[in-house]
């Protein structure tokens, strides 16, 4: 069986990263149903901003998920959100993991944290499925596609989160957000495509107003699959989580097939048919049926606002670089990446105005 740590990466707790280990054991002993130690502490090598942890016992494993420690931009970084929409969402048989405790007190470990149980299974880190047999793949994504269409599905009033965000006018909300995250980042220059974005998104946004719980991030290696079959075990990474429009959500997820490689993993330009993986069409029509829709009036705008979201955090990301903010070699590689996006985004906004 693998799981999440082998496909992750974990190593020692980093330097800087480091708490105390037995203010944390006492917690869980007091918190967490059938703790006893003693208590290994490894971390995931990953990039999340929230510094995760695997915690191992003779019995059982978890993982924990802190705020990291420093200053931090106000409103970043809220696992407490994190902890509460997992939380609720467990309530409503939905699948994420089993969460223990949410700790708020920064004596203990230095940073609020919340503990969940590890599920075991894998995680597949290529929408080609390229691990999967073709003849089962189609499986996997119809999987996916149920799992999205479950949560948009999800009453959010009835599990307690009606004021996890703000209904309505997302679209408005959002564009305005990143647009003015955009062009006050003056040090990353100005792209003409992304100005004509700018400009066109907010005087086109399609006519209705839905809300639902969306997940912010929802892609094939943010779920844990079970070891041998197409179904979804966990859903993870509920940090941009938020309540919003579902079909911004499912867009974000179905960007997948409009986006090539060369600017993250995706399924432009190859041959579904002989992969085993159902048509961009197909997967929509599932989406439609599942959650009750005829069609997706307005799709390729979405698919354009998704993005030009994408690439105002590019854009973010170029001017911390610039800055000498980031890390250097994966941030050089990911600003490389912002025109070429913001031409594609363009392109997407030109194929909605001939439909």
């Amino acid at each position: 069986m693998t799981n999440a740590i082998n496909n992750t990466g974990v190593g020692a707790v980093r330097e800087t990263l480091r708490f105390d280990e037995i203010r944390l054991a006492e917690w869980m002993r007091e918190h967490v149903d059938g703790f006893s130690g003693p208590l290994t502490i490894d971390q995931f090598q990953g990039g999340q901003s929230n510094p995760t942890y695997r915690l191992t016992t003779p019995t059982g494993s978890y993982v924990m998920r802190r705020k990291p420690p420093g200053d931090i931009l106000k409103g970043a970084h809220a696992v407490d959100r994190e902890y509460r929409v997992i939380a609720a969402l467990h309530s409503a048989d939905f699948p994420v993991p089993r969460v223990y405790g949410l700790c708020t007190d920064p004596s203990v470990i230095g940073t609020e944290f919340y503990v969940m149980d590890m599920v075991h299974g894998r995680v597949i880190w290529d929408p080609r499925f390229a691990e999967v047999p073709s003849s089962e793949r189609s499986r996997y994504f119809d999987e996916m596609n149920a799992t999205i269409a479950r949560l948009h599905s999800v009453d959010y009033s009835a599990i307690g989160l009606t004021d996890y965000g703000r209904s309505g006018n997302y679209f408005e909300r959002q564009i305005a957000r990143w647009s003015r995250q955009y062009q006050e980042d003056v040090l990353a220059g100005r792209d003409r495509n992304m100005d004509k974005l700018v400009e066109w998104l907010p005087e086109n946004i399609p006519p209705g107003d839905e809300t639902s719980i969306v997940h912010g991030d929802f892609r094939c290696d943010n779920m844990i699959f079970h070891p041998t079959e197409p179904r979804v075990l966990a859903v993870l990474d509920w940090e941009l989580s938020t309540l919003g429009h579902p079909l911004a959500d499912f867009a974000y997820h179905a960007m997948m097939y409009r986006l090539p490689p060369t600017i993250m993993s995706g399924l432009a330009g190859e041959d579904l048919g002989a992969l085993g993986i159902p048509s961009e069409a197909e997967y929509v029509q599932a989406y439609c049926r599942r959650t009750g829709r005829d069609a997706i009036p307005g799709y390729e705008f979405y698919i354009a606002f998704n993005m030009f979201r994408f690439a105002a955090i590019l854009h973010g990301i170029k001017g911390r670089q610039l800055r000498g903010n980031a890390s250097s070699a994966k941030a050089s590689d990911l600003a490389s990446k912002f025109e070429p996006l913001t031409q594609l985004a363009w392109e997407q906004a030109e194929i909605a105005m001939r439909r």
